[in-house]
């Protein structure tokens, strides 16, 4: 498959080309090349949509990093007598195209912050401070490790820390703290030239959980969840942290909710702060708690941003892989059912969120507290 940059692809008239992106549906309802059309990779054999593209245009195929569709084989019969190209570096590559000049970037950062100050202030800021109130979650002396994944939800926590830590209402001090788990060198660029763009004075370190859970067969995403959150601990303790704040947010909490009922058996949430078992005196806090997703996208679209999606170097298509280890088929499920609920009761989001703060013990049969059951039959 021969490869073309996406400036290269820029000097061709739009007319004889067509793009199309063959990553999963996760990582397509993130962002996609505006003009593209979507193929999935194990769908272009029987696709009817690349049938009816004429035989005269090229067909430029890109995935998350440029890997996948350089390996499509362009002699398959489905592709015989076609003029096939790969992007290089894919989606990322595009997003990366789109990062300009030095003055373009301070731009970019102070357009980004005038948003969340004046138009999506109350979508943003005010939930986000209220959580930060109700649950406690920032004290006076703390020194916070805000932890960026690259992600929209990490990007924008750490503007709303940094703009609470301007109105000086608490004392405390912050991190922004990086992790690189082996990404490739395409999304560690994005992750910097993004925080450079918005301002956002980066830590980063390395690990190797992606090299350690390589040759994991089974629950892999949730191996890699579980040491990257002790790593973040242990470089944030290292570097005088007392907190790692974390970008879940409210759907997170929402789905977390409704996905151990369906696929756990077991109702329980997703705290906005916990207490660290392995490492003294630290604590997890996750001041997005009350931000809806749409709101954060909403805002990344505002001010045209483009954000890393998920760097797993397993696939191109391993999306949204959360703390609990969970991917994104059960996410993307969930999110499909709550849409579903909503459409007959408005109300579904904010009945699920609630249903753990109203959790009324006298009609439970069995539930455990501190690792111990208790059974309605203990007091009845």
């Amino acid at each position: 498959m021969k490869e073309i940059t996406y400036a290269e692809l820029r000097e061709w008239p739009k007319d004889t080309y067509e793009l199309i992106d063959i990553r999963d549906d996760g990582l397509t309802a993130y962002g996609m090349i505006p003009g593209a059309v979507h193929i999935y990779v194990e769908e272009l054999e029987n696709s009817a949509s690349l049938a009816t593209i004429p035989r005269e245009k090229k067909l430029v195929f890109y995935c998350e990093i440029g890997r996948k569709s350089r390996e499509i084989d362009d002699t398959l019969e489905y592709l015989e007598g076609r003029d096939c190209y790969s992007l290089s570096e894919g989606y990322v590559g595009y997003i990366r195209s789109g990062m300009n000049s030095e003055a373009d970037k301070e731009e970019k950062r102070k357009r980004a912050e005038r948003s969340i100050q004046k138009k999506f202030h109350k979508q943003l800021f005010s939930p986000f401070a209220k959580a930060c109130r109700t649950y406690q979650l920032i004290e006076d002396g703390d020194h916070i490790a805000v932890c960026i994944s690259g992600g929209k939800d990490s990007m924008l926590m750490a503007k709303l820390f940094q703009e609470i830590k301007r109105h000086r209402q608490k004392e405390f001090d912050l991190t922004f703290l990086v992790m690189d788990p082996g990404y490739n060198s395409e999304n560690r660029a994005l992750i910097e030239s993004n925080a450079e763009a918005l301002g956002i004075p980066i830590t980063i370190f390395e690990s190797t959980i992606f090299d350690a859970v390589d040759t994991i067969e089974k629950s892999p995403c949730y191996l890699c969840a579980r040491m990257r959150r002790g790593y973040l601990y242990n470089k944030a303790k290292e570097l005088g942290c007392n907190k790692i704040a974390l970008g879940h947010h409210y759907d997170d909490v929402i789905e977390t909710i409704l996905m151990g009922m369906i696929h756990g058996g077991q109702i329980q949430t997703m705290m906005p702060k916990l207490h660290s078992i392995n490492f003294e005196g630290m604590e997890l806090i996750r001041p997005l708690y009350l931000v809806r997703e749409a709101d954060i996208c909403v805002w990344r679209d505002y001010n045209e941003l483009h954000f890393l999606q998920c760097a797993c170097h397993f696939t191109d298509t391993c999306t949204t892989c959360h703390e609990d280890g969970t991917t994104s088929s059960k996410r993307l499920e969930t999110k499909k059912l709550i849409a579903e609920l909503k459409k007959t009761n408005p109300f579904v989001e904010s009945n699920i969120f609630r249903s753990v703060e109203n959790v009324n013990v006298d009609t439970v049969i069995e539930y455990k507290k501190d690792g111990i059951r208790h059974n309605f039959l203990d007091e009845y």
